[in-house]
């Protein structure tokens, strides 16, 4: 998975042990500032176990190299926790289950809806869920705009959505009153928030440091009018989390 506005520059590492890649992870996992669980870093690894052995036969990403993975994957996606504000979130075009995944790994109390219309992706994510007994992940295989929760979201994720203004648009009837959406991208992400901005939607971009990966990434940060007051007020509580 690409994100809109990245280098192709590849970060190449030497095949490392298991202990090593924990050790990899608990060392990007203090750099991000998030806190890990007792077995999450073990439940990551777990987690490329099944995406390495499943991306053989069903291309779930381009991506094939492990230490790849391992930062593309893992902490890219992981990098975007600090930022998150609420209990409930869907992750839209979750392809392989990122970023919620690996969010959902580290944070068991907060509910993760992992949306995709691709029947093979969603069948691994369901495999995922039982084999890494993912109790906080619920997989949902549909197009966004025909999906309708029995709950709304405080909080819409995405990591490869093309267009911002379509995010906007598309996710508007899944969010509560003070939701935010965020949209995980490369180095447009300062150019897009600009166009947003230009058009009256209020928005935010802010660099992500991904440990280890030496390209620009960034958050553009989302409050859909008539929820950005909302939002701020509703999750003062909510900023110690992650």
């Amino acid at each position: 998975m690409t994100l809109p506005g990245a280098h192709p520059t590849r970060v190449k590492a030497p095949d490392v042990s298991r202990g090593e890649e924990v050790g990899i992870l608990r060392d990007g996992c203090r750099q991000l500032g998030v806190s890990t669980p007792p077995g999450a870093l073990d439940t990551l690894l777990d987690y490329l176990d099944l995406l390495e052995k499943w991306n053989r036969a069903y291309n779930l990403t381009a991506i094939r190299e492990r230490s790849d993975m391992l930062v593309r994957h893992l902490l890219d996606s992981l990098s975007v926790l600090p930022h998150l504000r609420g209990s409930r979130f869907l992750d839209i075009g979750t392809g392989a289950g990122l970023p919620g995944i690996p969010l959902s790994i580290l944070e068991p109390q907060r509910q993760f809806v992992l949306l995709d219309s691709n029947g093979k992706k969603t069948r691994f994510l369901f495999q995922v869920r039982l084999a890494l007994s993912l109790a906080n992940v619920e997989i949902v295989d549909s197009r966004i705009e025909n999906y309708r929760p029995a709950q709304p979201f405080d909080g819409v994720l995405s990591r490869a959505f093309a267009s911002l203004p379509d995010m906007v648009t598309l996710c508007d009837h899944l969010m509560l009153d003070g939701a935010h959406l965020y949209a995980m991208r490369g180095a447009a992400g300062e150019d897009e928030t600009h166009g947003l901005q230009q058009s009256g939607m209020p928005a935010h971009c802010e660099p992500l440091h991904v440990p280890g990966l030496d390209e620009p990434r960034s958050l553009v940060t989302i409050y859909p009018p008539g929820k950005r007051d909302a939002g701020r007020r509703g999750s003062d509580h909510m900023k110690t989390r992650g």
